[in-house]
């Protein structure tokens, strides 16, 4: 498959503070892509420099194939952005702000628009600033996809929305969007939503890229481990794939990266009383894998795709 967004070495500081560090990014063709991270961790950051808002202090990055700091504006055109909180000119109505869009693009799908504002009940004639977030979104959503763009980049683009909206959000935007080779890109706090749209995720933790691989892949090879003990609670546990661990009276509770045989005898050797095996969620998983120790977290990563390293999937 083609790559859509490719970045290699790409880093930025803020002072001394190195806020994403030598990122290597492949998303291909027609993925819905997870990106995720607790606050601090770089997403917003990767995504302004992936949109040319922010300059990297070292780095490359290719959209469709081209360098982003010299894309020519046809190829920028294919590409739509909504950014976090849907900033929108709110002396505007919804008809001017459709008018005013238009005017940047060669190609628009008018017929589209109408669809997305029919389908969320939205009338052009309403006034930008007296728009719930909600209807903020959905008045985005038609801003954005009305040029037909091959690449959708979304930061967090459901905070904020009720249950029922982000839901509706979600699924019109992989309805329209998700066809014909399509590809969108987005960071969210909401675990859930990811979980249901996304095909692959990233993680990053402390501006570093610690898993890329399927949404699926990730969830099922995260683990829980309840070990009950008759007497104390044996101390300094270890072993490979081990993420963290605390004792909580009689039980010594284990997260693990990559379950397998090796971790078994090793949890074994302990010679717990009884050994539970609980499986997560994505957003269970997600929780447990980033509050680790800071020390290190465990390798993770699938089989390299490619040409592509382990470590070139910022699996580290």
């Amino acid at each position: 498959m083609t790559d859509v967004i490719r970045t290699h070495g790409l880093t930025k500081y803020y002072g001394a503070k190195r806020v994403v560090d030598s990122l290597n990014l492949r998303v291909e063709r027609g993925q819905v892509y997870g990106f995720l991270g607790r606050n601090g961790a770089g997403k917003s950051t990767t995504i302004k420099m992936l949109m040319g808002m922010v300059q990297p202090d070292c780095g490359s990055i290719e959209l469709l194939g081209e360098d982003v700091a010299t894309m020519n504006p046809a190829t920028r055109a294919r590409i739509a952005y909504i950014a976090e909180g849907h900033p929108l000119y709110n002396w505007m109505t919804i008809d001017e702000a459709v008018r005013f869009t238009r005017a940047f693009y060669p190609l628009w799908n008018g017929t589209l628009v109408e669809q997305i504002l029919d389908h969320f009940e939205l009338s052009r004639k309403q006034k930008l600033r007296r728009l719930s977030n909600g209807q903020r979104a959905q008045v985005s959503l038609a801003l954005a996809v009305a040029p037909e763009p091959e690449l959708l980049v979304l930061d967090d683009p459901t905070l904020g929305l009720d249950t029922v909206v982000r839901r509706d959000f979600l699924e019109s935007l992989i309805q329209i969007i998700h066809r014909e080779g399509r590809t969108i890109f987005f960071s969210s706090h909401m675990l859930g939503d990811v979980e249901r749209v996304a095909d692959r995720i990233g993680i990053m933790v402390d501006g570093v890229l610690r898993v890329d691989c399927p949404t699926d892949h990730f969830r099922e090879s995260v683990k829980k481990l309840v070990l009950e003990f008759t007497g104390p609670v044996p101390e300094g546990f270890s072993c490979q794939g081990l993420v963290n661990c605390w004792t909580v009276g009689s039980r010594l509770e284990l997260v693990l990266v990559g379950y397998d045989d090796q971790q078994r005898a090793a949890v074994e050797a302990l010679e717990p009383r009884n050994i539970e095996v609980v499986d997560l969620n994505l957003e269970e998983a997600f929780i447990e894998y980033t509050r680790g120790r800071r020390r290190s977290l465990p390798l993770f990563a699938e089989e390299p795709r490619d040409d592509q390293s382990a470590s070139d999937q910022g699996a580290a």
